[in-house]
C-alpha cells in the first residue's frame, strides 16, 4: 500500500512539473505588473472615490471604490481622454474604443474596450466594482492623452451605441501611473 501511495505522489509531482506555467488565465496577477490610479471627483469637486487599474494576464483589472454617489445603478466606463473638466466632464471624450466596436456587452458588435458592468450604489452613497477588461493594456490606458474613468447618472443598458443610455457624467477621475 505504501508503494502505491508513493507511486501516485511521484506521478502527480511529475505531472505538475511538466505543466506549462507560462500560460495564465485571463485576470491572473502579473508579476511586477504596472498599475495606475484615478481619484474621482463630482462636478462640484467633492471626493467621489478611487479607481485602480492593474496589469493582469490578458488585460487590465479595474477596481472602483465609489463614495458620495446617488443611490441606484450607474454606468461606469473608461473614457478615451485623460481630462475631467467639471461640471459635466465632456472633456473625457467618448468611451475607450481602440478596436472601433459598438457599445455594450449585449451588443453583438460590441463591446468597447472601456465598457464595464453597472455599479450598484447603496443608500450610504458607496459602491464598488471590479472587472477585467480583456485585451486592454496599460500602454493604451496611459497613451499620449491618457484616459479617465467616469460614473454616469443612470444605469447602462449594455447595448445602445454609443453610451448605453447611461445619462450624464456625475463623477470623473484621470488615471495616473503609480
Amino acid at each position: 500500500m505504501k508503494y502505491l501511495t508513493l507511486l501516485t505522489i511521484g506521478t502527480v509531482a511529475l505531472g505538475l512539473g511538466a505543466c506549462d506555467q507560462t500560460k495564465m488565465e485571463t485576470g491572473s496577477p502579473t508579476p511586477n505588473g504596472a498599475s495606475a490610479t484615478a481619484s474621482l471627483r463630482t462636478g462640484t469637486g467633492a471626493d467621489a472615490g478611487r479607481a485602480t487599474a492593474t496589469e493582469v494576464a490578458g488585460g487590465l483589472r479595474i477596481t472602483l471604490d465609489a463614495m458620495n454617489v446617488p443611490a441606484g445603478m450607474h454606468g461606469v466606463h473608461v473614457h478615451t481622454v485623460g481630462r475631467c473638466d467639471a461640471p459635466d466632464f465632456t472633456t473625457a471624450g467618448g468611451h475607450w474604443n481602440p478596436s472601433q466596436r459598438q457599445h455594450g456587452s449585449m451588443n453583438p458588435q460590441g463591446p468597447h474596450e472601456g465598457d464595464m458592468p453597472n455599479m450598484t450604489v447603496g443608500n450610504d452613497g458607496r459602491g464598488t466594482l471590479g472587472v477585467v477588461l480583456p485585451g486592454a493594456t496599460m500602454a493604451g490606458l496611459l497613451d499620449a492623452d491618457g484616459s479617465a474613468i467616469v460614473i454616469h447618472a443612470a444605469a447602462d443598458d449594455l447595448k445602445t451605441d454609443p453610451s448605453g443610455n447611461s445619462g450624464g457624467r456625475i463623477a470623473c477621475g484621470v488615471f495616473q501611473a503609480n
